[in-house]
């Protein structure tokens, strides 16, 4: 079985914010409660992240190349 990196909160955020120049801790935490956010599990009372997760979810979030924001206009943009 391999071995599976698990980051907490903070560190997820850290994670985020170093490849995708976005999110913050505070962020996960409302996401975690009201939906949207990524994926986590619980190990104990603290949530934690997997990178994969966090990829998944923060691609899921990322528009195509655009030239303008007129090229967004009736987009879905989460």
């Amino acid at each position: 079985m391999q071995s599976e990196t698990f980051l907490r909160r903070d560190k997820a955020a850290e994670y985020l914010k170093s490849r995708y120049g976005a999110y913050t801790t505070e962020t996960l935490a409302k996401l975690a409660c009201v939906g949207g956010g990524p994926k986590f599990r619980k190990l104990g009372r603290f949530p934690v992240y997997t990178p994969a997760d966090l990829d998944e979810w923060a691609l899921s979030r990322l528009t195509g190349p655009v030239s303008s924001t007129a090229e967004l206009a009736g987009a879905r943009v989460a």
